[in-house]
């Protein structure tokens, strides 16, 4: 991992991981793909490496964030999908080259080839966006419930009534805010 940028918050699924990679939407938003490296380090950390990246498909990477981002968002309130969204997604996963492997666990993998590039991977992350917003996957899309984030997330918790993208984060982060809002109110008294 490159020094000086955001940690990546990686969750099970990668397409809404992929749209984590803007997080905080709604507040200070933190960009976790700045640079063209930056996306060959989440690619890779995510199964699909690729050797370079140019500014111009750094740009394509972002624009199929954002389709996805809206595309999830619209499914996981009943709305409409945007067109112009599903559009980029079926575009990105049309263009690339990549082959589902079975691993001996019995689990899907994508293999790129050597000559693999950004759009390659980009084609795995709509395929696997396309799956979920089709609802293919056992699960449900939902929105995170911290007013600063509302990314769009994949829950497949049992009761699927899971409220945040990110446990770790926006949870904690917002179970913070409940205790020392409780705590203003009901100072304990000096003994």
């Amino acid at each position: 991992m490159r020094a000086g940028f955001p940690d990546f918050r990686l969750g099970n699924v990668l397409a809404t991981s992929f749209t984590g990679t803007l997080s905080e939407r709604h507040g200070n938003a933190v960009e976790r793909i700045p640079t063209p490296h930056r996306l060959i380090d989440w690619l890779a950390v995510n199964g699909l490496a690729v050797d370079s990246c140019t500014t111009a498909q750094l740009d394509l990477a972002r624009e199929l964030r954002e389709s996805i981002h809206a595309t999830a968002t619209a499914a996981a309130i009943q709305d409409a999908l945007p067109a112009s969204a599903v559009q980029v997604i079926n575009d990105c996963s049309a263009q690339g080259r990549a082959t589902a492997i079975l691993t001996p666990e019995g689990e899907r993998r994508w293999r790129l080839s050597s000559a693999s590039c950004v759009e390659d991977a980009l084609s795995v992350i709509a395929a696997d966006a396309i799956s979920i917003i089709a609802g293919e996957r056992d699960g449900r899309l939902a929105l995170c419930a911290s007013p600063t984030c509302q990314a769009a997330f994949f829950d497949t918790s049992q009761s699927r009534t899971r409220r945040w993208c990110d446990m770790n984060t926006c949870g904690n982060r917002q179970k913070k805010a409940r205790f020392n809002a409780n705590q203003r109110k009901n100072p304990r008294s000096a003994e």
